[in-house]
């Protein structure tokens, strides 16, 4: 008898610890695999790597201050897209569509579909890049993962397709370690990261733009609303979801600091990047020989991941703003021009991609173009965010709608700086 009711009180204790298990599977799944740490990670992507190891490879540290303020830009743009999207149901072009011109909407909707056409290029290229660095041509492997991305996304589960991705683009967290390794100046590094160091030239500006591009990217803020939306989020959601937000955008730019730092130690003051092989040496002090197939992995993974999130989010935006079903668990049928969106960007992307091109100046080009259009998105989400007809109680408090303006002024400030110093260029006065 006795052995029967201990017999009996094991399974109890084993369905409370699963039960436990269960519920901490669940927090970790709010935490680390909600559509803000998904986007965020996506902004590490190759554009992104090449950036941010050409900011250390051309000026060192110098621009660890300016991403310190990028980063907090990031933040509460990222809080104020999923804000929007848990307390509203709607994304982002859907409320612009509602709230602002038709006129407005095109304008918003011609920006996104520019600066992410050439940001869906990229990451085919990117791809292509990392398989030869080992020398396999990417006219066969670009149009592999075209089809690979495109069929997980319209045939399988894209959520577990974002698992796989995410696993690939963690090989970078050897970043921080190759950082330590490095031994880099960590005096200069304290000093950098706490008091700005500016230069004044073209170079330094257009770089800076290119970070506010590729860590404050536009298709990021649409696919963290959409992405909340899409789960059914609502405002009781909000709490997970901006735990979700602010902890990828801390994460995502721990990173790119990380990787500023690395190159800046290993190959600073070498002048622009002219290849993924360069990059690729910032990561010798910790993967000795293998940190070419280390910078590959994670170039592939990180690449493949925002090469199914960029087009998302651009086929979210416009389906958003036209009104048609969207979501990624819906089949061709139920939503073509969602998924047909989606489909023309990816092939499109991969046989641009396939043309000779430098990866580089392509990457860092398409930060740029994205830096340029990043503040009228921005600006969007600022008057949503700010508007009590659209949220509400949830509308942006006095603190942090004067917080939210200061960031959105500064990125579009260091835009305009750059439209002026080309403008300058073309008409040889700079």
């Amino acid at each position: 008898m006795g052995g029967h009711t201990a017999a009996d009180a094991r399974p109890g204790r084993g369905q409370r610890l699963w039960q436990r298990l269960r519920r901490g599977r669940v927090f970790a799944y709010l935490a680390i695999a909600g559509p803000g740490v998904i986007a965020a990670n996506a902004g590490n992507d190759a554009a992104g790597i090449a950036t941010y190891s050409s900011a250390g490879s051309q000026f060192v540290y110098r621009t660890l201050f300016f991403m310190v303020l990028v980063t907090i830009a990031l933040i509460l743009v990222q809080e104020m897209s999923v804000r929007l999207g848990t307390h509203t149901g709607k994304g982002l072009a859907a409320l612009i569509r509602e709230q602002f011109s038709l006129r407005l909407t095109g304008l918003a909707l011609v920006c996104v579909l520019l600066a992410n056409t050439g940001l869906v290029v990229s990451e085919f290229a990117g791809i292509g890049a990392a398989f030869e660095l080992f020398g396999i041509s990417r006219y066969i492997v670009v149009p592999v993962f075209a089809v690979l991305i495109w069929a997980l996304v319209l045939f399988g589960s894209y959520r577990y397709a974002e698992r796989i991705f995410l696993v690939f683009s963690l090989a970078f967290l050897a970043y921080p370690i190759a950082a330590v390794l490095a031994h880099p100046d960590w005096s200069a590094v304290g000093a950098d990261l706490v008091f700005p160091h500016f230069l004044a030239s073209s170079d330094f500006v257009l770089l800076g733009v290119a970070l506010i591009g590729t860590t404050v990217s536009p298709y990021m803020q649409l696919y963290a609303a959409a992405g909340v939306v899409d789960r059914g989020a609502g405002p009781d959601d909000y709490p997970n979801a901006r735990l979700d937000a602010v902890s990828g955008a801390v994460f995502a730019c721990i990173i790119s600091v990380m990787i500023i730092i690395a190159t800046g130690a290993t190959i600073g003051g070498q002048g622009p990047l002219d290849s993924a092989a360069q990059a690729a040496q910032a990561l010798r002090p910790v993967a000795g020989s293998g940190a070419t197939l280390l910078f590959a992995f994670g170039l592939l993974g990180a690449s493949a991941l925002a090469g199914a999130v960029v087009p998302l989010s651009s086929s979210y935006a416009i389906s958003e703003a036209v009104g048609v079903e969207r979501s990624v668990s819906r089949t061709f049928r139920q939503a073509p021009l969602f998924l047909g969106l989606f489909t023309f960007q990816v092939f499109l992307g991969a046989a641009i991609a396939l043309t000779p091109v430098n990866l580089i100046s392509l990457l860092i080009g398409t930060q740029v173009l994205q830096g340029v259009v990043a503040p009228i998105v921005l600006a969007y989400i600022l008057i949503l965010s700010n508007r009590r007809s659209v949220l509400g109680a949830a509308a942006n408090g006095p603190v942090f709608r004067a917080a939210a303006t200061t960031a959105v002024v500064a990125v579009a400030a260091m835009s305009l700086l750059l439209v002026g110093q080309t403008l300058l260029g073309v008409l040889g006065l700079a």
